[in-house]
């Protein structure tokens, strides 16, 4: 029998910014994995996408989008629910780390788009710079982002990312982060500015430094993802 859509009931959002932290073993796993300063870049960033996947399938749930009906099995009709291709999930990394974090969005999610911010920050000021854009003008209505950054410190960044992605006609609530780590002093920031935002990570750290580094964090994130 053919497929039907049917009506996705929505979760229901409050203003007040969530931060999740997964208590589930294997995140605690890798994110040990890229802690270690002994651990080389190919298993690093294969820690990292290992990460990224678990932490995309937490953050979906009971976010997706579905369709409902009945389908043929072979030994008979079955009530089904799949994703609904109809409704792609945007993946936005922040390059370069965010590649690595983001590497198997596509094995988690069923209909992904892929959209690459380049941000870098001043190591003096701290400031972010945007120095590739490639989102689209405007997202359809209703679009899922996922913003995907391993290393949410001083906020900056991310800031930037969320503002370009508002401005194309995303709200809050269909907006979540993944990242490795984060600390205090960014999710403040985030949850005065953006109510309803949902922010997903490997470990909450307890500073930075004055040069805008995690403490203990895992070094920068790029470097040690690709070697360079």
């Amino acid at each position: 029998m053919p497929l039907q859509a049917t009506t996705e009931q929505k979760p229901v959002f409050n203003n007040k910014m969530l931060v999740v932290v997964p208590p589930h073993a294997l995140i605690k796993h890798w994110v040990s994995v890229l802690r270690n300063e002994q651990t080389p870049p190919p298993i690093f960033k294969n820690a990292m996408a290992e990460l990224g996947r678990l932490l995309m399938y937490e953050a979906s749930r009971d976010w997706l989008p579905t369709i409902t009906g009945e389908i043929q099995s072979p030994l008979g009709p079955a009530t089904a629910e799949f994703i609904d291709p109809q409704e792609a999930v945007a993946v936005v990394p922040i390059l370069r780390a965010g590649l690595a974090l983001a590497e198997h969005a596509s094995s988690v999610l069923p209909v992904t788009k892929t959209y690459h911010l380049g941000v870098s920050r001043d190591e003096e000021t701290l400031q972010p710079t945007v120095y590739l854009n490639k989102l689209p003008e405007n997202f359809s209505k209703g679009t899922r982002v996922f913003i995907v950054d391993p290393m949410l410190a001083t906020g900056g960044t991310l800031i930037t990312a969320i503002d370009l992605i508002k401005e194309r006609g995303v709200d809050n609530e269909h907006i979540k982060v993944v990242c490795a780590v984060t600390c205090p002093p960014p999710l403040k920031k985030l949850s005065e500015k953006y109510p309803g935002l949902r922010v997903y990570a490997g470990s909450i750290d307890p500073t930075l430094t004055d040069k805008g580094m995690i403490i203990p964090g895992l070094g920068d994130a790029g470097d040690r993802s690709f070697g360079t």
